[in-house]
């Protein structure tokens, strides 16, 4: 049924873009394939919530809404793309605002899962994911200094670094989680790492020095988006999975 749901909901988008989408349209080819992978992702997530046990349902249910989110808007962004050729910024920012609380928050389930989370890691990675967001916005949309903005974005992608790598988030990891925990957590704070500066680049090429044109920036976005939440969220599901396989067999 919630499958179902999901697919009606989407239907008249569907309808709408395939009546437009060139063949040529590899921008647009790839908003149809990262917004069809993450519905996938969102079914996927969702259905195995079934198989663990009650303490990493929440986490997986946040991978779910992180990818539905996206889906919807990269059907929006999709459109948008296919109907002017040009970069759906808007819609990027609010699925932005929207996800990337649910992924840091993902690292405070995780711990919390097993035990070692507090309030100040939840409250600092959200604060650290608002301040590298927000300024990145408003310099994009013209309401500040686009040098002042990327520079206040950075120092919140930094404090959130810190938080996952240094600070009490990452000591309480090291010292209190299984293998299966400490690969998954180690491997998020990596995409963190790794994968999240795509986006401080793309803002560089594209508008600090416009180096860089329209059409590579969405692909390139588009494949960032599939690594940082998609493949975050599958890392979610292997920490769930294997700890409540080790708490069947201790029961077993």
């Amino acid at each position: 049924m919630m499958v179902t749901a999901l697919f009606l909901l989407m239907l008249p988008t569907f309808a709408s873009a395939a009546a437009n989408l060139e063949s040529d349209d590899f921008v647009g080819i790839s908003f149809w394939l990262i917004s069809m992978a993450l519905m996938a992702s969102t079914v996927f997530f969702l259905w195995e919530t079934q198989g663990v046990t009650a303490k990493w349902k929440t986490s997986l249910v946040v991978s779910a809404l992180v990818t539905f989110i996206a889906a919807v808007h990269y059907f929006y962004m999709r459109d948008v793309w296919v109907a002017t050729q040009s970069t759906p910024t808007v819609y990027r920012y609010i699925d932005w605002l929207l996800t990337v609380p649910l992924l840091m928050i993902e690292f405070y389930l995780i711990l919390r899962a097993i035990g070692v989370a507090s309030a100040g890691i939840f409250w600092r990675l959200l604060i650290g994911t608002l301040v590298m967001l927000i300024p990145g916005y408003m310099s994009e949309a013209g309401y500040l200094n686009i040098t002042v903005g990327f520079v206040i974005g950075m120092l919140g992608w930094f404090y959130i670094l810190y938080e996952i790598f240094f600070g009490e988030a990452g000591k309480a990891a090291e010292a209190n989680a299984s293998p299966a925990v400490t690969y998954a957590y180690k491997a998020m704070r990596w995409i963190v790492t790794v994968g999240w500066a795509i986006y401080p680049i793309g803002y560089v090429l594209g508008y600090m020095t416009g180096t860089a044109d329209q059409e590579t920036l969405n692909i390139v976005y588009n494949l960032a988006d599939l690594v940082n939440k998609i493949a975050f969220g599958l890392l979610i599901w292997y920490a769930a999975t294997s700890e409540s396989q080790s708490a069947a067999e201790k029961h077993a």
